[in-house]
């Protein structure tokens, strides 16, 4: 898990690559996406605009005049919101993205090509290259207890020391309709999760995700 983003996340696919290398493992971005987004203003270039305060967007990506934006939040090159769309704030939102209709996404780093299309939940989350999630996905980031997260992998336990955290979405992930992912989950990449699954836990790459205790090999690949 300790600085295998190799394994995880193409680190050239966002703009926050250097955020990730000051850190040891990836959840532990979580806390510096709001500062960091703030630091990014001054460096966009002429490309941006500031579309509203503490709100940067790349002058070719379409946003829908029925979609809410808070800041601090930067929306790349080419990336469209959709109608019904709420973005919360602490939000860096890659190139060719799609946010779609009553999608909400709140403090998150999603990377490029990254599709949110249908009534889903990204908050406190990193979803990496063109990950996908379909309609009514969930990312639940915060335990029932209300107790800090851990991620489980397999022995080994590690304390996240945060209350608010979802899920590591690996490049290439598929979630599918209506799957709940559980606060802490980490799903590497080439991973398709069937509809109606609870995904729970670290889940390899190049697996098919049936039930939450029904893992396979993925043969396509």
């Amino acid at each position: 898990m300790e600085k295998k983003y190799s394994e995880l996340l193409n680190l050239d696919a966002t703009i926050a690559k250097d955020l990730f290398d000051k850190v040891t493992h990836p959840w532990e971005v979580l806390p510096l996406i709001h500062d960091y987004i703030i630091e990014k203003f001054d460096l966009l270039g002429d490309d941006f605009i500031e579309f509203d305060s503490n709100v940067y967007i790349h002058k070719t990506a379409k946003i829908s005049d029925k979609a809410t934006i808070i800041g601090p939040t930067i929306i790349g090159r080419d990336t469209e919101v959709r109608p019904g769309a709420f973005i919360r704030g602490n939000a860096l939102i890659g190139e060719g993205c799609v946010i779609g209709n009553s999608t909400e996404v709140k403090n998150a780093i999603i990377f490029n090509h990254v599709q949110c299309p249908h009534y889903n939940y990204i908050g406190d989350a990193v979803l990496g290259e063109y990950a996908h999630t379909g309609a009514g996905v969930i990312l639940s980031n915060v335990k029932n207890d209300k107790s800090n997260v851990c991620v489980k992998d397999k022995k080994e336990v590690y304390e996240t020391g945060l209350r608010k955290f979802s899920a590591i979405i690996g490049d290439h992930v598929d979630v599918g309709c209506n799957s709940v992912v559980f606060p802490g989950s980490i799903i590497y990449p080439n991973t398709l999760v069937y509809p109606l699954t609870r995904v729970r836990g670290v889940v390899p790459s190049n697996k098919i995700v049936k039930d939450t205790y029904e893992i396979v090999e993925r043969k396509d690949n």
